[in-house]
C-alpha cells in the first residue's frame, strides 16, 4: 500500500521538472562551446613582420588556422539551434501540463539523458565532418530526442495530464511538428550519402526555419 501511494504521489510537480530541464539544457548548451578553441600558430605567436624574408603574414596564417575551426563552429551553431528547438518544444508541453506523475517525470528525464549526449555527438560531427557515420550518430541523437518528446506528449495526453483549457488541436499540432521535423532530418541524412556538407546544410536550414518561423507556407508548419 505504501509503495503504491508513493508511486501515485511522486513526480507530481511540473514546475520542478521544468526547473531541472532548464538547468540541464543550460549546462549542455554551455558545454558545446568548450569544443571551440582559439587557433594558435607559430607565425601568429611570433608576430613576424610582414616584410621579413620568408615569413608568413600573421593575418594569412591566422585566417588559415581559422578555417580549421570552421567545422567545430558549424557543429556548435547547429547543436545550439537544435537544443534551443527541443527546449522550446519541451517547455511548450510542460506549460500545458496541468499536473505530472511518476511516469511522465521519468519520460522527461530520459529525454534529458538524450539531451546530455548532444556535446558528444556534436564533437564527433565536428571532428569527422566528412564521415557519414559521424552524421548518422548525430542524427540518431536527434531521432531519440524527437521520439522521446513525442512519447512524453502522447503519455500526458492519454493520462489526462494536459490542461483542459488548451487550444483545440494542440496535441495534434505538436505531434505533427515533431514527425515532420524528424522526417526532414532523415532527408538530410539521405542527402549526406551524396555529400555530408549538403546534408548538414539542410539540417542547419531546418533549424533556422524553426527558430525564425517565417509566415510562409509550408515553412510555417514546422
Amino acid at each position: 500500500m505504501e509503495r503504491t501511494l508513493y508511486h501515485r504521489l511522486s513526480g507530481g510537480s511540473v514546475d520542478r521538472l521544468a526547473a531541472i530541464s532548464d538547468g540541464i539544457f543550460a549546462v549542455t548548451m554551455t558545454l558545446l562551446v568548450l569544443d571551440l578553441h582559439v587557433p594558435v600558430t607559430e607565425e601568429v605567436r611570433r608576430q613576424r613582420p610582414l616584410w621579413s624574408d620568408g615569413a608568413v603574414e600573421p593575418e594569412r596564417a591566422l585566417w588559415s588556422a581559422l578555417t580549421h575551426v570552421g567545422p567545430s563552429a558549424l557543429a556548435f551553431a547547429l547543436s545550439f539551434l537544435t537544443l534551443g528547438m527541443f527546449w522550446i518544444g519541451q517547455q511548450t508541453q510542460l506549460n500545458y501540463c496541468e499536473r505530472g506523475d511518476r511516469q511522465l517525470s521519468w519520460l522527461h528525464l530520459t529525454f534529458l539523458l538524450g539531451v546530455s549526449f548532444m556535446p558528444f555527438s556534436t564533437a564527433l560531427l565536428a571532428e569527422y565532418m566528412t564521415v557519414r557515420l559521424a552524421l548518422l550518430v548525430y542524427w540518431l541523437n536527434l531521432l531519440v530526442l524527437g521520439l522521446l518528446l513525442l512519447a512524453c506528449l502522447r503519455y500526458a495526453d492519454r493520462a489526462g495530464l494536459l490542461r483542459p483549457d488548451r487550444e483545440p488541436g494542440f496535441t495534434e499540432s505538436l505531434r505533427r511538428r515533431i514527425l515532420v521535423a524528424q522526417a526532414l532530418y532523415l532527408v538530410g541524412v539521405v542527402l549526406a550519402l551524396w555529400n555530408t556538407y549538403a546534408g548538414i546544410g539542410l539540417i542547419v536550414l531546418l533549424q533556422l526555419n524553426s527558430a525564425v518561423a517565417p509566415r510562409i507556407r509550408p515553412f510555417d508548419r514546422f
